[in-house]
């Protein structure tokens, strides 16, 4: 992770913003030599990529779970 003051972080703002954003590497802005921040890129949730069939094979079906009938478990207490 990169490290920089403050005042040269105000003074390069935008500039070092639009690198975080580009590389994805963390900023950490110091006072003093002391950590007060770290900018971190923003990811957006969507942007994700999905891992669709990840379960696959994780989850086993009996019988036909779109017509079922079940009358025969169900008893109702008239």
């Amino acid at each position: 992770m990169k490290e920089i003051g403050i005042s040269e972080f105000k003074a390069k703002c935008i500039d070092k913003l639009k690198t975080v954003q580009k590389t994805g590497e963390p900023l950490l802005v110091t006072l003093r030599k002391r950590p007060i921040a770290i900018i971190n890129p923003y990811h957006e949730a969507g942007c994700q990529k999905r891992e669709l069939g990840k379960l696959r094979g994780r989850i086993i079906i009996h019988g036909d779970i779109v017509h079922s009938d079940f009358t025969d478990e169900w008893e109702m207490n008239r």
